[in-house]
């Protein structure tokens, strides 16, 4: 499955994205994340259901130093991508 996922609250700045990729990468997961200009973060992830339903757990939470206010999650076609990658 893929989802495309915008994450809103205290989620810049902080090693967000970062937690995400590691996340995504030890899941199996391929995708990306990056910043948006309104201090929210988007992703997408694409793998196992299993493995994205976990990633999706931790993004509510995120890395210590972060705040989510929100996750809006919805699930998109499958792409091609071999790998994780931050976007700037």
């Amino acid at each position: 499955m893929r989802v495309h996922a915008t994450v809103s609250g205290l989620v810049q700045g902080v090693g967000y994205r970062y937690f995400t990729v590691t996340a995504a990468r030890r899941l199996g997961l391929t995708g990306w994340v990056r910043n948006l200009r309104d201090g929210d973060v988007e992703l997408e992830a694409q793998g196992r259901r299993a493995d994205v339903d976990v990633l999706l757990n931790w993004l509510q939470t995120g890395p210590r130093w972060s705040r989510v206010d929100h996750v809006a999650v919805q699930t998109i076609p499958l792409q091609g991508e071999t790998a994780f990658r931050v976007y700037a």
